[in-house]
């Protein structure tokens, strides 16, 4: 400063103006606030407010300037904590205002009402009743989109509040499953933030849900639901079974596929839920497995059993079960056609009645301008021509429709109850769908608890029905389950004969296969399968010694078919092959790919494939009467 005093208007120092007007300067914080005090003291700034002017380099200023930034921040943070404690008193009252949901609007009185108008209510009770119908959200998106049906939305903005109309989106229909405000209850404070350390900054995200128990405020029956408080639990649980990617222990929704157990088997020695593996063939059968753990490639799995008989033996204790019902169920299921029919027929002609008013609104809209204004005239001629454009197609659509309807043939009830009588055979059946087969065996069972009774050679299955009942059953096991062989063999044995033929991880799974036991009774890996090898003395394998032969793999590979099918050549005999001993991996001559016969076989194989498999398997539904 060269000996200059503060504030002697040489033009040495600048002059930092601060203003009391609900904080203490510009600093958010008081860390921020005594860092601009540092700053001031080192350049020779002056800090002015309404009371006085501070030098900051001097102590009892700077004393005097850290106690109101002090003050001014619990000034500040007080302010903030008694605005947001006003906020949570509103809020558990049920009268904070926030932006509702499509179908619920604020009323006068502030509280929360139904949308009067008509539309979106029945579009609302639409998606609900799907829901409840087709068990899962996405299917309520594909049936909406193929029905050409409209769900609303809210358009948000600073100033106004909007309801437009757009083809259903699977995010769409899960807001409003997950809402609680659809079911009457009022709910606050569902979201959270979090706030983490990333590079020494602090990085706040929001929008984290949090469980129904860590709510800030819920009203149960605070105003009209759409659906009761029940429902929407059981709808909740609903998608959380539907969700087969997150890892949790709760059974899981059928999604297809050949398995009747689909998401309800679990282990009876750990507990996990088992998972369920397929063959590439479709006349293989299935398999229940129980991975454990499943962190590593090497460990040991639990427990697995074939499916095939474990869900014949389920089937016939649910045919059991529903016999008495088998009636009222054909029954519903023919109502459940027409009231699909009614129900696009409604959301139609609700669309309908909208564009008429559009269109009587472009009317009235078109008489009021003045002739001369052709350009004006122009346009809003314009607009009526395309609202009477969009009447006449939603008028054309509902013709087709009731067309659709009186060429469909009427229910013959007679007919649906001999076959609820009969429901062995729908349900045996070669056109009825699996995915139907699953929903109702979901209906029914809770889960099915699997277990192995080595010592009898069975399968010990309990069923846990929804009533609260359980059935325990015994199904007998296959003795040669997978191929696995009966006979133990050394592992001496085995690399004398297999060692240096094979890779070392090939050697390792076959040894598995085998259940070769090693002395400490561990799996074989590649590093323990190189280990005895080396000590046995016994040559790496050498792809170069044997050119002339290959595995199943590549010979599959090379004609273009199946592992499956390779081995199908090999026991017809159609395609030579080489087994040094059970169980070992085939070594394939490659001359003989090129055979005749063998031609001949891989072209009888190609030719059994469908040539549409996707038509295939979509022609595989069940078609009741009057669909």
């Amino acid at each position: 400063m060269g000996g200059c005093r503060p504030g002697d208007g040489n033009g040495n120092e600048s002059t930092l103006r601060r203003h009391r007007n609900g904080q203490y300067g510009t600093a958010s914080n008081g860390r921020d606030w005594h860092h601009l005090i540092d700053l001031c003291a080192l350049a020779g700034v002056l800090v002015i407010d309404h009371d006085g002017v501070y030098d900051p380099r001097l102590i009892n200023d700077r004393l005097l300037l850290g106690l109101k930034g002090t003050m001014s921040e619990y000034e500040l943070s007080l302010f903030r904590q008694r605005g947001i404690a006003a906020r949570d008193s509103k809020a558990q009252r049920g009268e904070l205002r926030f932006t509702l949901p499509p179908g619920y609007c604020w009323g006068e009185t502030e509280q929360i009402e139904m949308d009067p108008d008509e539309r979106v209510a029945d579009a609302i009770h639409l998606l609900f009743r799907k829901f409840r119908e087709l068990g899962s959200a996405r299917q309520v998106v594909l049936w909406m989109r193929q029905s050409q049906v409209q769900l609303p939305v809210v358009r948000r903005n600073l100033a106004s509040y909007k309801i437009e109309w757009r083809a259903p989106a699977y995010h769409t229909v899960i807001q409003v499953l997950k809402s609680p405000i659809y079911a009457g209850a009022y709910a606050f404070g569902r979201r959270s933030y979090r706030t983490k350390v990333v590079d020494g900054r602090a990085r706040k995200t929001s929008g984290h849900s949090k469980s129904m128990s860590d709510w800030d405020v819920l009203l149960q029956g605070n105003h009209q639901g759409y659906i009761t408080w029940e429902q929407f639990e059981e709808n909740q649980k609903l998608l959380d079974e539907n969700a087969h990617m997150q890892k949790r222990g709760s059974r899981k929704a059928a999604r297809g596929g050949r398995a009747l157990l689909t998401g309800l088997v679990r282990c009876g020695r750990c507990g996990r839920m088992m998972q369920v593996f397929y063959r590439t063939q479709p006349s293989c059968t299935h398999r229940y497995q129980c991975r454990g753990k499943d962190s590593q490639v090497a460990d040991e799995l639990c427990i697995g059993i074939g499916g095939l008989r474990v869900d014949r033996a389920v089937a016939a204790q649910i045919l059991e079960a529903v016999s008495d019902h088998a009636v009222e169920a054909a029954i519903l299921a023919a109502d459940q056609v027409a009231t699909a029919a009614a129900d696009v027929r409604k959301a139609v002609e609700g669309e309908l009645e909208e564009a008429q008013y559009e269109a009587s609104l472009a009317s009235r809209r078109y008489d009021l301008v003045d002739p001369g204004k052709r350009h004006v005239a122009r346009t809003l001629e314009a607009r009526w021509n395309a609202a009477l454009e969009r009447v006449a197609e939603l008028e054309q659509r509902i013709a087709d429709l009731e067309t659709e309807a009186a060429s469909r043939p009427e229910t013959d009830r007679a007919a649906l109850m001999q076959l609820a009588h009969d429901l062995p055979v729908a349900w045996n059946a070669p056109t009825t769908d699996a995915r139907a087969k699953q929903r109702l065996t979901h209906i029914l069972i809770q889960e099915v608890v699997i277990d192995l009774d080595d010592a009898a050679n069975e399968v010990k299955v309990v069923i846990h029905w929804v009533g609260g009942r359980h059935t325990e059953l015994r199904v007998a096991r296959v003795k040669n389950v997978h191929g696995f062989a009966t006979d133990q063999h050394s592992p001496v044995e085995v690399m004398r004969k297999l060692g240096g033929q094979w890779p070392d991880r090939e050697l390792a799974v076959t040894m598995n296969r085998m259940r070769c036991k090693s002395q400490k009774d561990e799996t074989w890996t590649t590093a323990r399968v190189r280990e005895l090898r080396e000590r046995l003395g016994i040559a790496a394998f050498d792809p170069a010694a044997s050119p002339e032969t290959i595995g199943i793999a590549a010979a599959a590979q090379r004609l273009k078919i199946s592992v499956d099918s390779v081995h199908q050549l090999v026991r017809e005999g159609v395609l030579p092959g080489i087994q040094l001993m059970p169980l070992a991996p085939w070594k394939i001559p490659v001359a003989a790919l090129d055979s005749e016969a063998v031609q001949i076989g891989v072209r009888e194989i190609i030719s059994r494939r469908p040539r549409n498999m996707a038509k295939f398997q979509d022609d595989k539904t069940l078609q009741l009467p009057g669909l």
